[in-house]
């Protein structure tokens, strides 16, 4: 079991709240044009063909056993289930929306890693977490009148994710985190296969197939590649820190996802998502002080206690 190293899994976790509004944005301009189906197989595949190789050439561990096994199965399944969700959300909602939405998840975390993990969450990271969620309800716009349902995808999107990393800390410690993408590519192929050729069979247009076009291939490569490099920072986060610390952290991608918005789509936030957006920032921002001020006392008590 390696140690907590709360500043690396914070930063991990940046890393992963830049990289996955690319990945959703290019989900969200091939939606009207490629099936849904196609895009989750796909998106795992690329992941499965990247990662192999790799676990292969530096002879990492691909078996898994018992529970550890067992509960990167049912990872994989909310993977799947998560990400095809949230590509639907997309069809309805702008980028920026779908994300702002999607986090009431880190409030969800918060009350799994204290009630669930029985994780320490301190009163100020409480109140963080609150003052981000309190933000993320001003950016937040109502949308269910225009779109209906799909309105409420995100929110089962939050509750997904919540558990996905739930599960992914609890053998992020003991399992190499490249290995355990590979399975989880792998699982997730085998568990899509059946279905593509049921979509088939049924003429299901969600799990249609259809060849795409040179334009299209690249966006879907794209998709893979993103999709793999975004969840290696989030497995890899998880190995170093709890979820109750990362969970405010992740506020941070709701201003990427608007900016990655405005670029892509043309969409610019009115100025009371942007006041909610400055404070989701400033919550995220908050902690990471806190943590470096932890870790700084926790430090200079190293240093002196062996001169007592």
């Amino acid at each position: 079991m390696l140690p907590d190293k709360p500043m690396t899994g914070i930063a991990m976790m940046l890393g992963f709240c830049i990289v996955a509004p690319v990945g959703d944005a290019i989900a969200k301009l091939l939606g009207s044009s490629v099936p849904l189906g196609q895009v989750v197989f796909i998106r795992f595949a690329v992941q499965l063909l990247i990662l192999l190789p790799l676990v292969l050439l530096t002879g990492r561990p691909l078996a898994m056993r018992g529970r550890t096994l067992w509960l990167a199965f049912v990872r994989t399944v909310l993977h799947v289930i998560g990400i095809a969700m949230m590509f639907t959300a997309l069809k309805y909602l702008p980028l920026a929306d779908a994300v702002a939405i999607i986090f009431v998840m880190p409030f969800f975390m918060l009350l799994l890693g204290k009630y669930v993990l029985g994780e320490e969450v301190g009163t100020r990271r409480l109140l963080a977490c609150i003052v981000g969620f309190c933000g993320t309800l001003l950016v937040v716009q109502p949308s269910f009148a225009e779109v209906g349902w799909p309105a409420l995808l995100p929110v089962g999107v939050a509750l997904n994710f919540a558990l996905f990393m739930l599960v992914t800390r609890q053998i992020a410690k003991h399992t190499d985190p490249i290995s355990l993408q590979t399975v989880s590519g792998f699982m997730a192929v085998v568990i899509l296969l059946p279905l593509l050729g049921l979509g088939q069979t049924v003429a299901l247009p969600a799990l249609g197939w259809q060849v795409p076009d040179a334009n299209a291939w690249m966006l879907l490569i794209a998709i893979g590649v993103l999709g793999s490099v975004a969840h290696l920072l989030m497995t890899w986060s998880l190995r170093y820190a709890p979820s109750a610390t990362l969970a405010p952290m992740q506020y941070l991608e709701i201003p990427v996802a608007t900016l990655v918005g405005l670029i892509v789509f043309g969409d610019l936030p009115n100025a009371l998502a942007a006041l909610g957006m400055g404070i989701t920032m400033a919550a995220g921002l908050y902690i990471i002080l806190r943590e470096r001020a932890t870790q700084r006392r926790l430090a200079a008590a190293a240093i002196v206690q062996p001169a007592e």
